[in-house]
């Protein structure tokens, strides 16, 4: 399975094609096959979950038509390569990964090869998907209309004041309130008690 359209499409995002790059696409690809949709998509009827951002998660973008800022593509950061696509009509969802020994693969396909990466990134355009690939059909924990939450819906967080979109807040006692106030569990702390000036 060649991806060439795809690829080239990559470039105008990257310096450089890489493995994981292509990875990415024939992920996104054998998802929409095995989902049975047509792949890109305009619309948002898949949404994907990719386990690691960077250059995969691009790939897996430009495959599927799914892109944070549409809010199709989720990251998971589990520092895997692998992605799961759900088709958002059927609740069907599908989870995809290299397979195991495609490194060994990529070798013997491509002895010329001046090293691993290159050989690599050549055979992964054209390996078979079953060489390449291991997939499972999987159910989400999280309901899709919790992942795919309340476009246009806002509200305020009764403790810090700062804006929540899209349905995010969390009900605690009458009050909504965001995530990290609610759990304490936010990605940063502050560093001083006053406060920075705003900027934009």
């Amino acid at each position: 399975m060649r991806c060439t359209e795809q690829l080239e499409a990559l470039r105008g995002l990257h310096a450089r094609l890489c493995p994981r790059q292509v990875l990415g696409v024939r992920i996104g690809l054998q998802a929409a096959e095995l989902l049975e949709v047509e792949a890109p998509r305009s619309d948002k009827r898949l949404l994907t979950i990719v386990e690691t951002d960077g250059c995969f998660a691009d790939g897996v973008s430009v495959a599927t038509g799914c892109w944070a800022g549409r809010r199709t593509l989720r990251v998971e950061d589990y520092g895997k390569v692998a992605a799961c696509c759900v088709d958002t009509l059927t609740g069907a969802a599908v989870r995809i990964w290299p397979h195991p020994l495609v490194r060994v693969r990529a070798r013997e396909a491509q002895p010329a090869a001046r090293d691993n990466w290159h050989a690599q990134l050549e055979a992964y355009q054209w390996l078979p998907s079953e060489q390449l690939l291991s997939w499972e059909p999987v159910q989400l924990r999280t309901s899709l209309a919790e992942l795919l939450g309340r476009p246009g819906g806002r509200e305020t967080c009764a403790t810090c004041g700062e804006e929540i979109l899209n349905g995010r807040g969390v009900g605690v006692g009458a009050a909504v309130v965001c995530r990290p106030c609610a759990t304490g569990g936010a990605y940063y702390s502050a560093t001083r008690a006053t406060t920075m000036p705003h900027f934009c």
